[in-house]
């Protein structure tokens, strides 16, 4: 084997022979952590506001959460669409088409990241005036999430690499950069605030030069790997490839934006209980995110696995991969929520001292996360689906099971009932819906996309 071909090779996962418990795990565990990393970003800035600043810092920093997701989730699921073309050519042996395909994310990142940045920062207040922001957060908000938009292109960089490191099955290399990045940021964060006293708008600062940094190590890491992954200073970008990654990419970033867009509404809803309630809130959907991202790094796994193997023709495969990821990602996802809730008192007050806010984040913690595992039947089922090129039905299913039941929970029947609890239980009653109409999609899809296999492939 030469040296460019041999480099990196240590940290690929041969997904198309074996088996494939320890596989999956190798490549889910590292990748759950890698997000739980970029998360850690936003709970140490949560923390450190409210900590070190107070109620209304607290707020300000966690209230943006559903925005920025509304905003970058549509290049998030380009990035998977970077993830499933480029594992189909690996499946494929194809090795033109992994290089061009390769060129086209970057290209992709760095557009998708400068129109995020001057798409976010000129909306940032007028989205935060309809969501009925209070007022007395309202203009801190503002400047966190300018200058949070100001570091997307670091961002976007970093996830299309980071995708296309995960179509190979290196999730490992990934999450050494984060834990460098993670460093960065806590440090930062506590120098600009203790030190230097600057609010959030040091919260904000840290957490820019911490995707910065990042961004700029897998950067450096994709210049030295092998080919046919390895990034050239020209980069020749192909419009059948980014065809490809919009065709699957651009209804599971749709999917994403209109779920942000209900979670919006109901941050609405929370706002009008005041910033307490906003505060606690805040606090609360951190533990949401991190259990959440074990459920996303299986669906990555089921993803690539089925994008790899269909490729490849091994159906028997596919079908095993989806069993191992829904299982694990169920064992993991509730694991973690029972762990949280049993700890609530520990969970919140990481977050907050304030007594009022705590009630609102105990009542979150009991509402939501405790049945977060539910959400695993359509994440799983539909990753499945996106691996084997069917990106637009879960979409449309997730959309209308989740997104348009919150809508019309928010509207139509939490105002006649003033209660936090109430408003929250929307989040069980929408995973339920979403995951049987999901899971029989996948049962009808698959039946047909796996009516043969490879020759010699074992079920």
């Amino acid at each position: 084997m030469s040296e460019n071909k041999s480099k990196g090779t240590a940290a690929r996962i041969d997904m198309l022979h074996g088996p494939m418990l320890g596989k999956i795990l190798l490549f889910a565990l590292p990748l759950a952590a890698s997000s739980c990393l970029q998360q850690l970003f936003n709970s140490v800035d949560v923390a450190v506001a409210g900590r070190l600043v107070g109620r209304e810092a607290l707020a300000a920093v966690g209230s943006n959460a559903p925005v920025i997701s509304l905003m970058i989730n549509l290049f998030v699921g380009i990035s998977m669409g970077a993830n499933v073309v480029i594992a189909n050519h690996i499946g494929q042996h194809n090795a033109t088409g992994i290089r061009r395909a390769v060129d086209t994310s970057l290209v992709t990142a760095a557009a998708s990241g400068l129109l995020l940045m001057a798409t976010g920062c000129a909306a940032a207040r007028p989205i935060l005036t309809a969501m009925d922001t209070p007022a007395d957060i309202i203009g801190p908000a503002t400047r966190y999430l300018r200058i949070i938009f100001a570091g997307m292109p670091f961002m976007m960089i970093f996830n299309f690499s980071a995708a296309i490191l995960r179509s190979m099955g290196d999730t490992r290399r990934p999450l050494y950069i984060l834990v460098a990045a993670g460093v960065v940021n806590t440090g930062l964060n506590l120098f600009l605030i203790a030190v230097c006293g600057m609010g959030v708008e040091g919260v904000a600062v840290a957490t820019v030069a911490a995707h910065g940094v990042s961004a700029a190590l897998v950067l450096r890491l994709l210049r030295r790997e092998g080919e046919p992954l390895r990034l050239h200073r020209r980069l020749q970008p192909s419009r059948r490839e980014l065809s490809r990654m919009l065709q699957i990419g651009v209804p599971a970033g749709v999917q994403g934006m209109v779920f942000s867009l209900a979670n919006i509404f109901i941050q609405s809803s929370v706002n009008r209980y005041g910033s307490a309630a906003v505060a606690g809130n805040a606090a609360a959907l951190n533990y949401e995110y991190y259990c959440y991202f074990f459920v996303s790094a299986f669906t990555a796994a089921c993803v690539t696995f089925v994008s790899q193997n269909y490729g490849a023709r091994r159906f028997g495969r596919c079908r095993r991969t989806v069993r191992l990821t829904m299982g694990l990602a169920l064992a993991s996802c509730l694991a973690l929520n029972v762990f949280f809730v049993w700890q609530k008192e520990l969970s919140i007050g990481l977050f907050t001292t304030d007594a009022e806010a705590f009630v609102y984040g105990a009542t979150r913690l009991e509402t939501v996360l405790l049945l977060q595992w539910m959400a695993c039947s359509y994440e799983i089922t539909g990753g499945a689906l996106r691996g084997m090129g069917h990106s637009a039905l879960p979409a449309l299913l997730t959309v209308f099971g989740t997104c348009a039941l919150r809508l019309a929970w928010v509207y139509l029947v939490a105002p006649g009932v003033r209660s936090f609890r109430f408003l929250l239980s929307v989040y069980p009653l929408s995973w339920a819906l979403t995951g049987a109409m999901v899971c029989a999609a996948y049962v009808v899809v698959s039946r047909r996309a796996f009516a043969g296999r490879a020759p010699g492939e074992a079920l």
